[in-house]
């Protein structure tokens, strides 16, 4: 008995009709299809009433899904790679087009220019042919490679709602944290979003109607590596000098989606700076082994010393005029004996808490990573050096709270290398000290003070606090927290509630800071915020008149710009630093704690008389008055930018010529 599916698939025989072998395309109904339709007619519904779209979109999806779910497509089978470029190729530009429309703003959607567009087909388009190298089955091929893509847009629009930020290869790695946090958010699918599925089980359904087969694998396989060679060169070229984008969906409507997330990739990997030479390190090493100026500010020795890096604590004033109905922070604003306080760049926003807390402890800076980066996941070695380690090498016991997961950004592991000898996290507090659904500043304060009497007679205390109080999002309501802060006028409710959440942290700060008034030991307590909070876009404009775009420089480093303040119950300076970054604290840390500088520190000591401060976006200039661009500086300012990018590459990337001046490691 003849097999059916040889017959179909043979050469065609001499003298056979060529009428056999056409194409032809044409609608067959079945009552197995309307049961679909009544299938599609309840998804439409539903979508209807939970989702603002059009009454007409919705039934013009279940006209035309309807009729692609009756069409019969029989396909010439001489020409098969004829069939599976046009189905690529349309299924390419349809990916790239709904990637782009799902993410994109209606006023951005139109910003990206046709290159770009055309770059982000050839991405799509390539990975569309690495599919098909496993299934060997162009409509199945097309069928998993939209519905992966379209998958990667919904969760960058998501974590764009979160944190202003765009979902980069880099943070992959954070999406246990991610996760973990995702319930306090408000997931809203948009009207966009619902158009992009109903375009999207359309497309599906024709592609599954058109059947191409290839006789020889082995030949279709070698023609779609040749295909993706080609497209990835193509985009290599185009590309080459384009930079990742991921705020203010920039990365989006510059370089498309696809595009910017491709450069992400690219940008894991970290080049040797221009200049970069083991001769370079060594005049640096040379010149910092002989100078050995006293910086300290105190002739204290030993103190104790508390830092507290403090979940989305800013002042929102910075952004413009903020009038709330009483003072959030009145215990703070008092501080003046003993203390020193200001504002500081940090080099997020919104989220990626780990990132600050790396530049406080180690003054490196992310102004030399790729945007979207996490150190903690990706560039953290097995022997960095920081603050912690120099406490740890001259007799300090370091000791490390996060009332949090310990998985959380991976400090688990991070933090034993950093050289912490005791952590505490989530399961070491008292869990009925929450504040919505997080542990109390007040509880982490607590757990600090009850370690310090601990203390041994002669123990040296080094304790680094992250607090978990305030962490976005702010759109749910608690029985257990009560919102008696709000702004004056014009507001959103996510706002007033992080008002509230900023007056309670003042609160636990200022019994902190009595308790350890009244001990007789030295102690100094630094204090600053990790980033400011993402909140409802719409807020942004009440505060600077624009919002989060069209911004210039200046005011785009408001965004990153934190307060912060370290204090001491000893004699030191009462000072104001109208702006440093976060880099430069654990410097400033160690002058006020009466601790001679290491190498590294003097380095940073003496770069910020020149560059007071450096983040992620720019760095400000002295000479200039003003922000500017890291590739922006000039003289003396590119000088130091240059040196410190230079030690910096070589404590993170270098692993054979990694100074042991600069970067010493822990004693043994």
């Amino acid at each position: 008995m003849n097999d059916p599916k040889k017959k179909r698939h043979r050469k065609k025989d001499i003298g056979e009709p060529e009428e056999n072998m056409k194409t032809r395309i044409r609608l067959e109904y079945s009552k197995k299809n309307h049961i679909w339709l009544a299938v599609m007619l309840l998804v439409a519904l539903i979508l209807y009433i939970n989702v603002d779209i059009g009454i007409g979109a919705a039934a013009g999806f279940v006209i035309l899904y309807y009729l692609a779910k009756s069409v019969t497509v029989e396909l010439d089978e001489r020409f098969p790679w004829l069939w599976t470029l046009i189905l690529f190729g349309a299924g390419a530009a349809f990916t790239a087009f709904t990637v782009q429309y799902v993410i994109l703003e209606p006023e951005n959607f139109s910003r990206t220019s046709d290159l770009m567009l055309a770059l982000n087909v050839l991405c799509a388009f390539a990975v569309y042919l690495t599919v098909q190298l496993f299934t060997g089955n162009p409509a199945l091929t097309c069928l998993i490679s939209h519905i992966f893509l379209l998958c990667v847009a919904f969760i960058n629009y998501f974590v764009y709602l979160f944190r202003g930020n765009e979902f980069t290869f880099a943070d992959i790695r954070s999406v246990g944290t991610g996760l973990s946090v995702a319930g306090n958010y408000a997931l809203q699918l948009h009207d966009r979003g619902v158009y992009a599925i109903f375009a999207t089980v359309i497309f599906v359904t024709l592609v599954r109607r058109c059947e191409v087969r290839f006789e020889h694998m082995w030949h279709m396989r070698l023609v779609d590596v040749m295909l993706g060679a080609v497209a990835v060169m193509l985009v290599v070229v185009n590309a080459y000098d384009l930079n990742t984008e991921t705020w203010q969906q920039k990365g989006t409507y510059r370089n498309g989606y696809l595009l910017n997330y491709a450069l992400s990739i690219r940008d894991s990997f970290v080049a040797a700076p221009e200049g970069y030479s083991a001769q370079a390190v060594q005049a640096l090493e040379e010149h910092y082994a002989a100078d050995v100026k006293d910086r300290r500010k105190t002739d204290v020795e030993d103190p104790v010393i508390i830092v507290i890096m403090n979940e989305s604590f800013a002042d929102l004033g910075v952004l413009g005029e903020l009038k709330t109905n009483r003072p959030l922070t009145p215990f703070m604003d008092s501080m003046k004996e003993n203390t020193l306080k200001g504002r500081a760049l940090s080099s997020v926003f919104g989220a990626k808490t780990p990132n600050s807390e790396w530049e406080y402890m180690t003054g490196n800076s992310m102004a030399f990573l790729p945007e979207g980066s996490v150190v903690y996941q990706q560039y953290i070695s097995d022997t960095p050096t920081s603050i912690v380690s120099h406490l740890k090498n001259i007799g300090y016991t370091c000791v490390a709270m996060h009332p949090y997961y310990e998985t959380g950004w991976s400090r688990n592991q991070v933090y034993p290398n950093l050289g912490y000898d005791e952590m505490y996290f989530i399961d070491h507090f008292d869990q009925n000290s929450v504040i919505r659904e997080y542990i109390t500043d007040q509880e982490l304060y607590s757990k600090i003070i009850e370690r310090y009497e601990k203390r041994g007679k002669t123990e040296k205390l080094f304790l680094m606090g992250i607090t978990m109080q305030n962490h976005g999002g702010y759109t749910q309501t608690y029985d257990n927290f009560e919102e008696k802060y709000y702004k004056v006028g014009r507001s959103y409710t996510d706002a007033n509630q992080y008002f509230s959440l900023v007056h309670e942290s003042d609160v636990a700060l200022e019994n902190l800071i009595r308790y350890f008034e009244e001990v007789d030991e030295p102690v100094e307590i630094v204090f600053f915020g990790d980033h400011q909070p993402s909140l409802n876009s719409g807020f942004y404009p009440i505060l600077n008149g624009k919002g989060l775009s069209g911004l210039t420089e200046d005011e785009l480093e408001a965004l990153y710009t934190v307060p912060f303040f370290i204090w001491t119950n000893y004699d030191t300076p009462e000072e104001t630093m109208e702006i440093t970054s976060l880099n430069f604290l654990s410097t400033l840390t160690l002058e006020r704690a009466g601790i001679e500088l290491p190498e590294y520190n003097r380095f940073l000591a003496d770069m910020m008389e020149t560059v007071p401060a450096i983040n992620s976006r720019g760095y400000y200039s002295k000479t200039a008055g003003r922000y500017l661009h890291v590739g922006d500086a000039v003289g003396e300012e590119a000088e130091w930018i240059s040196k410190y990018r230079i030690l910096q590459y070589n404590s993170m990337f270098d692993k054979k010529g990694g100074s042991d001046i600069f970067f010493p490691y822990i004693n043994n």
